[in-house]
């Protein structure tokens, strides 16, 4: 099971949010619900570069990240904000002995406390945007996890609620599980929908899987 991070297991996205329209006030720059939205899932450099051109701010794209970064970790260490059915969900595939991948295009030390916050081991790979030279939608992320997890892309199921995502996902080869949360999701070969995770066990995944050679 290979997991995305932001909207899908924890919903930072308001965070994010609510972060970007900060650093807009902060340098004088001007900010939409509409540019914050067209960078869900993206890689947090490309955001950034999006960021400097559509904000107007004199920032070096790294630089931005970075401030993102601090306002966001601030917010996550008072509070994790669990997406519904997600740890419960997580706490199923650990017990059932399934292997789970973190696939997350936030950096390192913004998921270090999401991480704290959840049995030890939970995840058994973690690979993060700091990680990869090409983020999502590439399919660098997923294809790493797999092969850490010393499994095909092909054996495994992710779990997105973005396009940018389950792009990455799906042309890695993983069958993916679509719950969309702040924005809308794309219909795919690859791609199952699923209203939410609440009440979903490791024992319903297997239906969920597509057949190895449809999308091929």
């Amino acid at each position: 099971m290979l997991w995305d991070m932001d909207g899908t297991l924890v919903d930072t996205e308001p965070y994010w949010i609510a972060t970007e329209f900060e650093l807009a006030e902060r340098h004088g720059g001007t900010w939409s619900e509409e540019h914050a939205l067209n960078l869900v899932g993206f890689d947090l450099l490309d955001s950034g570069r999006y960021i400097r051109e559509h904000m107007g701010i004199d920032l070096e794209p790294a630089e931005i990240v970075e401030q993102l970064l601090d306002g966001v970790v601030a917010r996550v260490e008072e509070e994790v904000p669990w997406r519904p059915g997600a740890r419960e969900l997580l706490a199923d595939l650990n017990a059932s002995g399934v292997p789970c991948a973190l696939v997350t295009m936030s950096y390192r030390r913004f998921v270090a406390p999401v991480l704290a916050a959840l049995p030890e081991a939970t995840f058994d790979v973690v690979v993060t945007g700091d990680a990869v030279s090409r983020g999502k939608p590439h399919p660098d992320p997923y294809l790493r996890a797999a092969d850490e997890l010393r499994l095909g892309p092909g054996e495994c199921l992710a779990i997105e609620d973005s396009n940018t995502g389950a792009r990455s996902a799906e042309s890695a080869g993983a069958t993916v599980l679509v719950v969309p949360n702040h924005v809308p999701v794309l219909d795919g070969e690859r791609r199952v929908f699923r209203d939410s995770l609440i009440g979903l066990a490791a024992s319903d995944l297997g239906v969920l899987q597509i057949p190895a050679n449809r999308g091929n």
